[in-house]
C-alpha cells in the first residue's frame, strides 16, 4: 500500500520510508514545506499542518512534527523545536541547556493523518537527555544533542540502530496499525 508523507525534509523522508516499508507501506513523498504555525501546543500545530497539507495536495496524506521537551524549561521548546535550533544550533544548545543540573528532555514525534473526512493522531515519544556537547554527525538537526534514556551514545551516534528505538519508529508503528486496522 502507498502513503503520501508531506515533508520538506529529506531526512525524516528517509527514515519514516525505512520504517514503514518494514510493514508494508511504500512512502510516496511529496517534498513540499507547509508553513507551520508558531505555537508550543504540538498537537494544535499537527492538526494545523494536517489541515493545511489536504488543501494543498487534495489526498490522503500524513504530516509530522519532532520536537524536544526540555524539563529545564519546563517542557519548552515542543512545537518550537525548529524556531530554537534555527537560532541556537548544535553548539549554543548544548552550551546552554547540556550543562545545567537538570538535562533531561523528551523527544516526541506527532503524525497527523487525514483520510479526507478525519484528522487521526499518533504518538512515539522517548526520554533521554541532552548531551553537555554536540556528538556525531551534524546532519539532522538535534540528533547530535539528544542521548536517549538506556544509550551513551546521540541519535546521530547511533546511527540506524536510533530506527529502532526512536519517537518516529514508536509514532509510525501505531500508525502503521492504524493504516492496517482500516
Amino acid at each position: 500500500m502507498q502513503i503520501r508523507f508531506l515533508s520538506g525534509n529529506s531526512h525524516k523522508i528517509k527514515e519514516a520510508s525505512e520504517i514503514l516499508n518494514q510493514v508494508g507501506f511504500d512512502v510516496v513523498p511529496v517534498t513540499k514545506k507547509i508553513e507551520e504555525i508558531q505555537t508550543d501546543d504540538s498537537t494544535k500545530l499537527i492538526r494545523d499542518k494536517t489541515i493545511k497539507a489536504f488543501r494543498e495536495i487534495g489526498r490522503p496524506l500524513f504530516v509530522e512534527h519532532t520536537g524536544l521537551y526540555l524539563n529545564y524549561i519546563n517542557g519548552l521548546p515542543g512545537g518550537l523545536t525548529q524556531v530554537f535550533w534555527d537560532n541556537l544550533e548544535a553548539d549554543k544548545f548544548c552550551e546552554i541547556f547540556g550543562d545545567k543540573a537538570d538535562t533531561s528532555a523528551v523527544a516526541k514525534t506527532i503524525i497527523g493523518y487525514i483520510d479526507g473526512k478525519r484528522i487521526h493522531i499518533f504518538e512515539g515519544e522517548i526520554n533521554g537527555k541532552i548531551s553537555n556537547e554536540p556528538l556525531g554527525n551534524r546532519e539532522f538537526q538535534w540528533d547530535c544533542v539528544f542521548i536517549p534514556e538506556g544509550f551513551d551514545k546521540t541519535f546521530s551516534e547511533l546511527g540506524e540502530e536510533k530506527n529502532e528505538i526512536s519517537m518516529r519508529r514508536k509514532a509510525l508503528d501505531e500508525f502503521a496499525t492504524f493504516l492496517k486496522e482500516n
